[in-house]
């Protein structure tokens, strides 16, 4: 589910992509290192199908549109195993002109 604070980012990108249209979109998701390992990798992959979804739904071509997980392997915050911390559960989106 796409939180308001993530459907205003997916919004800018989408008027992004109408002004500029790209020639890829890179959609990453990321987890915190809370829970077990296999379990984040899941739900980074559906973060990120989220927002992929949320992309198609408002224009962009499903086949310009890539996805990966990434789980708990890339924090943007550096924490222990284990250690909520909410600026790691996100969505990457990268659009290529």
């Amino acid at each position: 589910m796409i939180n308001p604070a993530g459907q205003v980012v997916i919004n800018q990108v989408l008027a992004d992509a109408s002004k500029h249209a790209p020639s890829s979109v890179s959609v990453t998701g990321h987890t915190d290192r809370a829970g077990p390992e296999d379990y984040n990798m899941a739900l980074s992959l559906r973060r990120a199908d989220s927002v992929r979804s949320a992309l198609i739904s408002g224009g962009v071509a499903a086949d310009k549109i890539t996805v990966a997980g990434r789980g708990e392997s890339e924090p943007a915050v550096p924490t222990a195993d284990g250690v909520r911390e909410a600026k790691n559960r996100r969505v990457e989106i990268i659009l290529q002109p």
